[in-house]
């Protein structure tokens, strides 16, 4: 089963799409307020101790205007690189234990609560080829089967937010396809209207209407993305092409 089929396979399922408070209330009122002295500051010159002080001050500030704003950059890319490891060694999920479930989901939550893509589904980031990394989607997983009757291969998905078009791509040993149509219904979910299914690659089946869901958009970056499913799956997919279109 492909990525977004999992994504709908459930009853309901749902994919992804944006008085101003005076702070300064006791103003002075310009109208009656007497006129400030005009001081001529332009050939002041500062005592030498004076203006050393004066430099050291701008110069922590500015370091300290770096930290602020380098400091969340860094916070981001240390949880990728801790989310990466986490998911290197469990085979797309299939081999993680419900600790490592929770530790996977812990990060992704500390990246999507950084996330600065605020409406996923207007930015050119989201469109390409994209790898699913890790999901805990059993209907993808599909472990209670033996291991060489599940999808070993790589799984992508491939979005174009210009054309509202979706496909999922399965390799070996399926070769499993299936393109859809996306309804936009905010700036960060999107409803899936499935329109064909390809077998093996080759054999074309016209869908009959009932693959519908929604996916979240809930993460995204030029090279990560983080959705959830209505069932509450998670799925992290990583960019492999961002030139890739859709079949319309």
């Amino acid at each position: 089963m492909t990525y977004l089929s999992a994504v709908l396979s459930t009853p309901t399922s749902t994919l992804p799409f944006r008085c101003r408070i005076d702070s300064h209330p006791s103003q002075p009122n310009l109208l009656f307020a007497p006129p400030r002295p005009k001081f001529n500051t332009t050939n002041i010159i500062l005592p030498s101790s004076v203006a050393a002080d004066s430099a050291k001050w701008r110069n922590m500030v500015s370091i300290f205007q770096g930290f602020l704003t380098g400091g969340r950059g860094n916070d981001v890319e240390s949880l990728k690189v801790e989310l990466y490891e986490t998911i290197e060694p469990l085979e797309r999920g299939a081999e993680a234990t419900p600790e490592d479930q929770q530790r996977v989901d812990k990060i992704a939550r500390k990246l999507e609560a950084m996330n600065s893509v605020k409406e996923p589904l207007n930015s050119d980031l989201l469109n390409g080829k994209w790898e699913l990394l890790y999901t805990t989607s059993q209907s993808i997983l599909q472990t209670q089967r033996p291991k060489f009757l599940r999808p070993n291969g790589k799984i992508y998905q491939a979005i174009n937010t210009d054309t509202l078009r979706a496909q999922n791509i399965e390799t070996w040993p399926f070769y499993n396809q299936a393109t859809a149509n996306l309804v936009p219904l905010n700036s960060r979910r999107v409803a899936v209207k499935f329109d064909f299914f390809k077998i093996a690659s080759l054999i074309p089946i016209k869908s009959s209407g009932s693959g519908r869901g929604q996916l979240e958009i809930t993460y995204l970056d030029e090279d990560l993305r983080i959705s959830r499913g209505n069932r509450g799956n998670l799925f992290i997919l990583k960019m492999v092409d961002p030139s890739y279109r859709v079949p319309l």
